[in-house]
Order: C-alpha cells, then structure tokens, then sequence
C-alpha cells in the first residue's frame, strides 16, 4: 500500500499550522502558556518571535509551509522503501 503524498503534506500541513496557531492563541490569553514551545518554535522559524498577533499569524504559516514540505517527504520516504524488493 502506497500513501498519497499531496493527502500527507496537506494533512500534515494543517496539522501543524492549527497546532502553531492554537498555541501562540493561547499563549496571548494566557501569558506565559506554551513560552517553551513558542521558543523552540522562534528558534527554528526565522523572523519568528514569541509576541503579539502578528507573531502568530507567521508561525502559522511557516508551520503550514513546513509541515507540507515535512509530510510530503515523508510520503514520498515510504513508498519508496514499500516499493523496494525486500532483501534475503
């Protein structure tokens, strides 16, 4: 069985940008919420940083960008290794 890799990446895509939005949402309602996640997340994503809405709406979408590219790889990862004759 093969996986659908456009499926995966848009999948995974929004998977990611909900989970990087929902986050930095509640971190403006609750300060201090989420601030380890929101670092990591400022580490990897440049321009990036723990702040005010606008903060957010570009984590979201660095997150969608990443988690398509991540999911499509991934998809792509293991059908080729599902394709290949199995060694013995």
């Amino acid at each position: 069985m093969k996986l659908s890799v456009k499926s995966l990446a848009i999948s995974c895509s929004i998977f990611m940008a909900a989970l990087v939005f929902l986050m930095g949402l509640a971190h403006l309602i609750w300060p201090g919420y989420g601030t380890a996640f929101l670092e990591v997340t400022a580490s990897v994503y440049p321009g990036y940083d723990v702040g005010g809405f606008g903060s957010v709406i570009v984590g979201t979408l660095y997150a969608a960008v990443d988690g398509a590219v991540c999911g499509a790889v991934l998809a792509w990862l293991y059908n080729r290794f599902v394709a290949a004759p199995a060694a013995g």
